[in-house]
């Protein structure tokens, strides 16, 4: 093969395997996207190819394994550009990758068996025809460098890739964006997680002291908390001019149905311990007071017999309701938490169609809590309720939704959801490249079925409380977006509204920027707005 043959042949094949290793995401898709920047690891890999190279023709398992380590290198480059974009949060491998699973079905618009073994098909069949590239690149790579020529000039070019990309944190940010993001700085901080996560230690020195659970909550004088942790309620449906503007009417008719069923609302804004999921880190962080930023340490909070809002309630003669429609599958971990019930997907006695992977709309969630814990025929009807209900409905993909019906009797029936405009919204395709209008809808109904249950069903002594759990995912905020959420609290309690607006809430649904604090923050207040007087 002449020189300039195999120069040519060598540019090529370095530059497509480049391209496997530098591109971006093609937001809000889950598509990669060409950029012009190069790669530290490929000029490594291709350098030290190029030295073996001195010896003699490459063997075979050099090719292979240069080949494998490449492949390698281009999935985890792939997960580290397209999580963040998605999601809006960065890639934890070891926590992501115990919910891949459920992740997987949960995109599916109906997640048959057929349909996630064609899936997982389709991936095997992707990545092989990935290594089958990069397998051809790197064996046109290995015959172009037996010319010494190219061989030395790839060497030199690599090497001084490799020497500017180390020293770019030095040169500044226009040579920092000429080159990739790492997976050698993918898998060190991986590592690093991977590390906290299993060697935790001592639950006093990793979680740091709880705050006081004191205090007799004397302030409610028995009435019933329903705290609802709205799935996705992120700032953005605020911050955002179009969000705002397209659930302007439905926020409206929420107010309007506090302010009819003789309520008042105070809001405020708290920054979330996660991003576009995790909802489990909110819920936890609120009831616990302490940050449960990372997964590590949500698990080992499990672990201890650390006080909670749910064992205080408890403690002052409250019955205690984990309403959680969202938990399909056993839960053992909730036993910290120490509900008197947990309601599951299976036990809350829903028994209409599912809509889509979450099954049970929040509307109908809602009122079989009504008639089972909260209506005065109840069960236990003399104990005061402390009520956690993580809604679902809106939840990404945001689809199927249900559509919100005036008759909510006819919730709590087998035969609902039949007609035809129901039916219709269990078929409407699920889009997470386009999510945007999926996820005003989620948020509309979410404002109805509140006014809804407040203007006819709600307890009339009810202290509400509605916080988001996080903002959506990256695909409906964009790039950049801050972790900040909306938190509400609707009642008929004078005092306890004066109490939340000395401590920084502001009238109404529209809460403004700043964050008041972290959701932790938010526990202990809570302890002392409830409790008496001094």
């Amino acid at each position: 093969m002449s020189v300039p043959r195999a120069a040519l042949h060598a540019l090529v094949a370095v530059g497509l395997l480049n391209l496997l290793l530098s591109f971006g995401n093609a937001w809000p898709t889950l598509w990669p996207h060409v950029q012009a920047r190069l790669s530290i690891e490929l000029s490594v890999v291709v350098a030290a190819l190029a030295l073996l190279s001195l010896r003699g023709p490459l063997r075979r398992r050099v090719v292979v394994g240069a080949s494998a380590l490449i492949a390698v290198g281009a999935l985890l480059h792939y997960a580290n550009v397209t999580v963040p974009a998605v999601f809006g949060r960065k890639l934890d491998l070891y926590w992501d990758g115990q919910h891949a699973w459920e992740v997987l079905k949960m995109g599916a618009a109906s997640p048959t068996a057929t349909k996630l073994v064609g899936v997982g098909v389709v991936l095997v069949l992707a990545i092989a025809a990935l290594y089958v590239l990069i397998r051809r690149c790197v064996g046109v790579l290995a015959v172009s460098l037996q010319q010494p020529r190219v061989r030395a000039g790839v060497l030199a070019a690599s090497l001084a890739v490799a020497g500017v990309g180390l020293l770019a944190g030095q040169l500044g940010p226009a040579v920092q964006r000429a080159f990739a993001p790492t997976v050698a700085g993918l898998v060190t901080e991986q590592t690093r997680l991977l590390h906290r996560a299993l060697l935790a230690g001592d639950d006093e020195r990793v979680l740091g002291a709880s705050p006081a659970f004191e205090g007799d909550l004397g302030m409610l004088e028995g009435a019933d908390v329903v705290i609802v942790f709205a799935e996705a309620y992120g700032a953005i449906t605020l911050d955002q001019p179009d969000f705002a503007a397209d659930l302007a009417a439905s926020r409206q008719g929420l107010q309007e149905a506090i302010t009819a069923s003789g309520r008042q609302v105070v809001s405020t804004r708290l920054v979330s311990p996660t991003f576009g999921g995790g909802s489990w880190l909110a819920h936890s962080e609120l009831l616990s007071g302490l940050d449960m930023r990372n997964q590590g340490d949500y698990r080992l909070l499990l672990t201890t017999r650390r006080s909670t809002l749910v064992g205080h309630f408890a403690a002052h003669g409250y019955r205690t309701v984990g309403w959680m429609p969202g938990i399909q599958r056993p839960w053992p971990e909730g036993r910290f938490y120490g509900f008197d019930r947990i309601g599951t997907a299976d036990s809350i006695g829903y028994g209409g169609p599912d809509f889509g992977y979450w099954r049970i709309p929040d509307q109908a969630a809602m009122a079989l809590l009504q008639e089972q814990e909260l209506d005065r025929g109840r069960e236990d009807a003399q104990r005061p309720r402390l009520v956690v209900f993580p809604t679902v409905s809106t939840h990404a993909p945001f689809r199927p939704l249900a559509p919100y019906l005036a008759d909510w009797a006819a919730l709590r029936r087998a035969d609902v959801y039949q007609d035809a405009e129901a039916v219709a919204a269990r078929e409407a395709p699920v889009s997470w490249e386009q999510p945007i209008p999926a996820y005003l809808a989620a948020m509309r109904y979410q404002f109805d079925w509140l006014a809804g249950w407040l203007a006819g069903y709600a307890p009339t002594d009810a202290v509400v409380i509605v916080i988001g759990d996080h903002q959506p995912i990256g695909t409906v905020t964009g790039p950049g977006a801050d972790w900040e959420v909306p938190m509400h609290v609707i009642t008929r309690n004078e005092v306890l509204l004066a109490r939340l607006a000395a401590r920084g809430f502001e009238p109404g649904l529209t809460p403004q920027a700043p964050a008041l604090g972290p959701m932790r923050a938010m526990t202990h207040l809570l302890i002392e707005a409830l409790s008496s007087p001094p």
